[in-house]
């Protein structure tokens, strides 16, 4: 059974995004994030730490499920246009816009959260 194009391309796409955009976050300058020392309990001592890495890591995860669903808004508007007036391909096409904008707003909402609770772990 031959998978069609449009899986091939997201497939090939998802690996680049997976390959590429993950390690930038991971290697960026953290050093205006300033924790206390757990050892000395001296502020400043360490920059970053566990929690500045984890937070790096969700902020990589959530870009790449935000460009994510920016290919399924891409591909349920090409559904949509090529629908040459099928009614099921219309449903398919609307549908996958749905879906994609529940997606988007449960990223922003999951963005949300995450940035209030490490907020909130770290100010106190």
């Amino acid at each position: 059974m031959k998978k069609p194009l449009f899986v091939k391309l997201v497939l090939i796409v998802m690996m680049v995004i997976l390959f590429s955009v993950p390690y930038s976050p991971l290697l960026a300058d953290t050093s205006d994030v300033k924790l206390n020392n757990p050892l000395t309990g001296k502020p400043g001592d360490i920059t970053g730490g566990v929690p500045a890495l984890i937070g790096q890591v969700i902020n990589a995860v959530l870009g790449i499920v935000g460009s994510l669903a920016l290919l399924m808004f891409v591909y349920g508007g090409l559904l949509w246009m090529t629908a040459g007036g099928k009614d099921e391909r219309v449903t398919q096409g609307k549908n996958v816009l749905i879906w994609a904008t529940l997606g988007m707003v449960v990223i922003f909402a999951s963005y949300a959260i995450v940035k209030l609770l490490f907020q909130s772990l770290t100010s106190g």
